[in-house]
């Protein structure tokens, strides 16, 4: 049985939300794709209040969050990357609700609005051993374009695949 998907703007009232969200999320989904250390640091450094709230309110950003059945489920951030392109940043969804299409909707909101802002293409970043976001990233059409090795500080390293697809 499929539940309401509501995707809406993200506020500065939904930030506590996000965090406990992304908290939830990524304790369970990364472990053994990165080390825990890893997890503590990106956490800390991508979803404090002060992070969050200057994406939410910035100018060429844009922050989403998902609800299922009215209660917080997921979230996308993404952002104009260049004139023409638009970077998928974040895409988030409980792990419970993997598989019965909600990361799908997500996927497809932001390729929506994505088209909306004038994107041509909307590009992502993800881990090379994250096999179970590179295989959905795949379905919905996006490919491989490059392989990137990015120091984030902290002795850490992303060790991603950025994907693309025209839209």
């Amino acid at each position: 049985m499929s539940l309401h998907c509501e995707i809406r703007p993200a506020t500065r009232d939904d930030i506590a939300t996000i965090a406990d969200l992304a908290d939830r999320i990524w304790r369970t989904h990364y472990p053994g794709i990165i080390p825990a250390e890893q997890i503590d640091y990106m956490l800390a450094q991508r979803y404090s209040h002060a992070a969050l709230l200057a994406q939410i309110e910035a100018a060429d950003q844009w922050f989403d969050l998902a609800l299922i059945d009215g209660k917080p489920a997921g979230f996308a951030q993404y952002y104009r990357s260049a004139p023409d392109e638009i970077k998928l940043d974040k895409l988030y969804l409980l792990p419970e609700l993997h598989g019965k299409g909600y990361g799908s909707r997500l996927i497809y909101h932001v390729k929506k609005q994505a088209r909306q802002l004038g994107g041509k293409t909307l590009i992502l970043s993800v881990n090379k051993h994250n096999k179970k976001a590179i295989s959905a990233y795949q379905h919905s059409g996006f490919v491989i374009r490059d392989s990137v090795m990015i120091d984030i500080g902290g002795g850490f390293v992303m060790d991603d695949y950025v994907m693309a697809k025209t839209l």
